[in-house]
Parts: C-alpha cells; sequence; structure tokens
C-alpha cells in the first residue's frame, strides 16, 4: 500500500480538471481500506470513485482514497431473480454489460451512466425511467471514524430524486464497498415509455425488444446527445431536472405552453432542466475552453484546459439567469469540489 505525493487528478475527474493531491492512495482490498483508515485518522480525506459526478475547483489538501475494489458474483438465485454483488470499484456501464451478457434485466435502462458502483447509491442514478432504488437490495459499507462494517438496507438509504441518506445525514461518514442487487431471470419488465425509447425501438425495426435491445436504443440515443468524456470532458447533466408544484407548472404553462412535463403526483410536476436551460439560450454557447454542450443543454463541458472555477461560474450564471426568467431554481446534480 503505497501512498503518493502531489499526484495529479486530471485522469481521476471526467471532466479533465487538472488539479492535484496532496496525497494520494489507490485501494484495491477492504483489509486496505480499514487500514488506512486507521493509520491515517488524523488526516483529512477525500474518497474517490470514479470521479463522474465532480468538478474540482481547486488542488484536494487532503489524502486521496481511490476506491478501486472489484469483483462482482452471484450471491442468491430463484428460478425468477438474482440477487448481485458488485464491489465498489467496478464501473457502473461495464457491470450492465455483464449482467446483459447473462440475461439479468432490471438496469439495461441506466445503460452508458458514467462512474463507479460504489457511487450509484450515493446519487441513486437513473435514467429513462428507472433509478437504482428500484432493483437496490442493500450495500455494504465502512465507517470512516470506527472502521466497522455496516449494511445497509433500502430502507435505510432514504432514497430520492438523486438523493440518499449518504448526501444528507451520513454525508461523509461511511464509505460504501459493495452493493447488492435483484435483477430478473427471466419475464423481464421492460421500460419503454420513457424518452425516446421507443421511437429508436421503431426506427431499428423492433417490435418485440429484449433488454439487449432496450439497453442499445439507450446507447444509441445517449450517445447522440451526450459526449464521452474521453473526447470533451464532461460529468454528463450537471444539473437536476426540478420539481415544481402542479400550481407553479400552471402559471409557467401559460407563458410557456411549449413546455414539457413528467407528472409526478397530483400536486407535483417535473420540468426538464435541458428545456430549461435551451430556452434560456445557453445551449452551445461556448466561452473559449469551456462552455454548454451543443446536442445537450444539461451538459457543461471542457474543451480543453479549462478551469474548474470557471465553469463552477457558468453554473452559477445558468442558475441565476433560469430563475430569472422562470422562478425555477435548478440545483447542480454534480458535486462542486
Amino acid at each position: 500500500m503505497t501512498i503518493g505525493k502531489n499526484v495529479s487528478l486530471k485522469s481521476f475527474n471526467t471532466f479533465g480538471i487538472e488539479a492535484k493531491a496532496k496525497s494520494f492512495c489507490n485501494i484495491t482490498s477492504t483489509e486496505n481500506l480499514k487500514r488506512v483508515l486507521k493509520e491515517q485518522h488524523s488526516h483529512p480525506l477525500f474518497i474517490l470513485g470514479g470521479g463522474s459526478n465532480m468538478l474540482l475547483t481547486q488542488d484536494i489538501e487532503a489524502l486521496v482514497l481511490h476506491i478501486n475494489l472489484k469483483g462482482i458474483e452471484v450471491v442468491n438465485e430463484t428460478k425468477n431473480t438474482v440477487t448481485i454483488n458488485a464491489m465498489a470499484g467496478e464501473n457502473w456501464h461495464n457491470f450492465v454489460l455483464w449482467c446483459l451478457d447473462h440475461n439479468y434485466g432490471g438496469i439495461e435502462n441506466m445503460s452508458l451512466i458514467p462512474g463507479n458502483i460504489g457511487t450509484a447509491p450515493i446519487q441513486n442514478i437513473g435514467a429513462y425511467g428507472v433509478e437504482l432504488k428500484d432493483v437496490f437490495v442493500s450495500c455494504e459499507a465502512i465507517h470512516i471514524r470506527t472502521q466497522t462494517t455496516k449494511i445497509f438496507t433500502k430502507s435505510d438509504c432514504k432514497f430520492g430524486y438523486r438523493e440518499s441518506v449518504f448526501k444528507q445525514d451520513l454525508k461523509g461518514e461511511y464509505i460504501i464497498t459493495s452493493v447488492n442487487l435483484e435483477l430478473t431471470k427471466n419475464n423481464h419488465s421492460l421500460r419503454m415509455d420513457y424518452g425516446a425509447i421507443q421511437a429508436e425501438l421503431e426506427t431499428l425495426n423492433i417490435t418485440n425488444p429484449t433488454i439487449q435491445d432496450i439497453s442499445n436504443a439507450v446507447i444509441a440515443i445517449r450517445q447522440s446527445k451526450l459526449p464521452d468524456p474521453n473526447d470533451i470532458g464532461n460529468s454528463g447533466s450537471f444539473f437536476k431536472n426540478p420539481i415544481i408544484s402542479a400550481q407553479q407548472f400552471k402559471q409557467l404553462q401559460e407563458n410557456f405552453p411549449e413546455v414539457p412535463s413528467y407528472k409526478i403526483s397530483d400536486k407535483e410536476v417535473k420540468v426538464p432542466a435541458g428545456w430549461l436551460i435551451e430556452k434560456a439560450g445557453f445551449k452551445g454557447k461556448r466561452f473559449n475552453n469551456y462552455g454548454v454542450h451543443n446536442k445537450q443543454a444539461l451538459v457543461l463541458v471542457n474543451y480543453g484546459n479549462a478551469n474548474g472555477i470557471d465553469i463552477y461560474k457558468l453554473a452559477q450564471l445558468i442558475q441565476t439567469t433560469v430563475k430569472r426568467l422562470f422562478n425555477i431554481f435548478i440545483e447542480t446534480e454534480v458535486n462542486i469540489i
């Protein structure tokens, strides 16, 4: 177990922002994790997963622990379902592909979401009508201060829209080391009613889709809208879709009849943040080496060697403009560091 000094984090964040870690340790086993937590308890820590949901605006004056735990295994199986344990350092999309190869259904709509398994419960990741909580059974986590292991059930996690107990009451207290998900082996429940999945399937002349077909459709849609972080630095959707009251939506609709929406309940409506940002004039807007993607207004991009602070200031400008025009505040989905 080696602790490096002044390590560049540019290759460890999908925005491709240059920043330094004062200290850096690659964690490949839970034993090493507990050991370093015990030995370095007096030092400030920064927990790093896939680096896909953060914007670095400064160097990290702490010991960065890169959670690189690997492994996927079936831990329980019935006639119709299978429970899979995946370690925190596994790449999410690669895990989805592994499940598809085994004909395990339930997460195909979440294909191509960036990041690792360990951060998925923190964010309650989701896409195209499916969220992690829909298949979540439990996760194992280590308490940073005491190094004790705890199992969190679905109810323990208090999942919400891009929310969990790990972002709220227990923020900074635990490190997730593995996740258990229950998927289907047959009679898969397909979700095709969200976004453009059905239209994409029709384009491909698929009338009786499989979970692999759903995944392929989602991948095609995402690739048509979202830039590959390997080509253009980004963190995917930078903002959350705001949920507003039905009354506020009615007022918004009076001024903007074309506004798209998704009904949450009789009292709440979700409005696409991308539409608000595009309507505010930011889609495709470029500021030197950073800006807003020209195909998806939700995505802020680093065209090369951008400064994290500049991108953060752009995000703030978008927030204030959307608030002024629509009286809606859009929260960031990405963590600002």
